[in-house]
């Protein structure tokens, strides 16, 4: 690959069209039916929201409202600014807003976002042409926040910065709207290519036909690529979190001291170090260290060898054999078939076997894989969140209502991890809007949750981005969105 590399780089990217390479399919740009991070991502691309968490603190800022109000701690007002359009001229208008929400809101709506708007929501309702108003079940803190969601008309038009001219299986292309409220796109073009291979993408970019990756490139090989004379490589801090999730209702795993013997066994500054070329900052949780909600003092799981195999001990498991060859116990872990992921599993495999823990890796494709997590057909298996933007995830992730059955089965409680003080505790964080407050609740939360291991967060990966060097302007956000296209351009 990196002999091939290294062939004369001629752009062959068209001068009005930025070229865009990501890894998976999207599948739609209408934000209610999003499903992967891709379909979000460029969701938010075609239509704006009321507001927008794709900031450097990822602290909502007005989007299509010029107004947030709370009038009451259930009745939240949102002023429409009085220049947004959609794609089409025509004005956003509070009866577009109402309809994007209703339609979620709805019963028997096939929205993934359904069960989550109806547990904060019980009416969006229009109070004049540029006034909405949100009826909420009970007081929510996160209500700026959680309308960051896209709007869409009843044709289908959006507001954002961009239109979709086309959507295939093998890329999107997008226009500039020429009715975008805020600071017009400076690339005519762009075009999102949907490369599943990791060595073609990064062929793509050092060969000159593509602009940018985010995010695609494996980290272990980035260094390598630095050295290409017209590749230019940039990084920033991310609010994902990769982890290995644990089931907590399998009969071996929903012993506390195997958890914590598991999480002890995993060296992660030396995976670190190995696949990610140091590109990745130490978990303690869902929040990674540079959000405003993080307590650093929580229970730590640094690797201790001796002390894990004395919690397996006291588990009732013990070492058949010594040194031997022969496993304390057996485990399956199910990760998806991206080659990158497969070879991070094989060595957290590897240094569990250390402490006698026989791992079977099983690499499947992600929609069968991401099947069989929701329906708890796994004993350990490894994943990346959504952006975490606010302390509320936690009840999102860890809450025993949100454990995925029939009628909730897109649940974030994937591990199945059940504590009435973590209920309690998420519930009150959700509804006290005493910043002060609210910041002792998840300080408590984040304590409990790393002390009980329902899953072991391992880092938070950098965001990594690779340009050609004629490619100026991008920035990169927290979340990963790709608002930074809007000021992109090329040479």
């Amino acid at each position: 690959m990196f002999a091939a590399a290294c062939a004369p780089q001629d752009r062959r990217t068209p001068d009005d069209t930025l070229v865009v390479v990501i890894q998976d399919p999207v599948s739609s740009s209408d934000p209610r039916y999003a499903i992967s991070n891709y379909d979000g991502k460029l969701a938010k691309l075609v239509h704006a929201g009321l507001t927008a968490v794709d900031t450097p603190t990822l602290a909502p800022r007005l989007e299509l409202a010029s107004r947030v109000q709370m009038m009451s701690p259930t009745l939240w007002e949102v002023e429409l600014r009085p220049d947004a359009r959609f794609s089409d001229g025509a004005p956003v208008t509070a009866k577009d807003v109402a309809y994007t929400y209703e339609t979620v809101l709805r019963e028997g709506s096939d929205s993934l976002f359904h069960k989550n708007f109806a547990d904060r929501f019980t009416s969006v309702e229009p109070a004049s042409e540029r006034l909405v108003r949100f009826h909420l079940r009970e007081p929510l803190a996160t209500f700026e926040t959680d309308i960051d969601f896209g709007i869409i008309s009843s044709s289908g038009k959006g507001a954002g910065p961009y239109v979709v001219r086309e959507l295939t299986t093998t890329h999107a292309l997008l226009d500039v709207n020429p009715h975008y409220f805020g600071a017009a796109p400076k690339m005519p073009h762009v075009e999102i290519k949907f490369v599943k291979d990791a060595s073609a993408r990064l062929l793509m970019l050092v060969g000159g036909s593509a602009d940018l990756i985010q995010n695609g490139v494996r980290l272990d090989l980035i260094d390598e690529v630095a050295a290409r004379p017209r590749v230019r490589i940039d990084s920033a801090p991310s609010a994902l979190l990769t982890y290995v999730m644990l089931n907590n209702a399998d009969a071996a795993l929903g012993d506390l001291r195997v958890r914590q013997a598991i999480a002890l066994a995993i060296d992660r500054p030396a995976l670190i170090a190995a696949k990610f070329g140091g590109r990745a900052v130490l978990a303690t949780g869902l929040i990674p260290p540079n959000h405003h909600a993080y307590n650093p003092d929580v229970p730590r799981w640094n690797r201790d060898l001796a002390r894990a195999k004395r919690l397996l001990d006291e588990a009732g498991l013990p070492d058949p054999d010594g040194d031997g060859p022969r496993p304390r116990f057996s485990l399956t872990y199910k990760t998806s078939a991206d080659a990158f992921r497969v070879s991070v599993a094989r060595v957290i495999a590897a240094q569990l076997a250390e402490v006698g823990i026989a791992v079977d890796v099983r690499a499947f494709e992600f929609a069968t894989f991401f099947a069989d997590v929701k329906k708890g057909s796994y004993q350990i298996a490894s994943m990346q969140t959504s952006d975490i933007t606010n302390g509320d995830f936690y009840f999102t992730y860890f809450h025993s209502s949100r454990i995925p059955d029939k009628s909730n089965p897109d649940g974030g409680n994937r591990w199945r991890y059940k504590n009435a003080d973590v209920d309690r505790l998420t519930t009150e964080g959700r509804r006290e809007l005493d910043p002060v407050k609210r910041k002792r609740i998840y300080d408590e939360v984040q304590r409990i949750v790393a002390a009980e291991v329902p899953i072991v967060p391992l880092w938070h990966e950098d965001n990594v981005v690779l340009t050609n060097r004629d490619v100026e302007g991008y920035t990169m956000t927290p979340n990963a969105r790709l608002a930074g296209l809007t000021a992109t351009t090329k040479k």
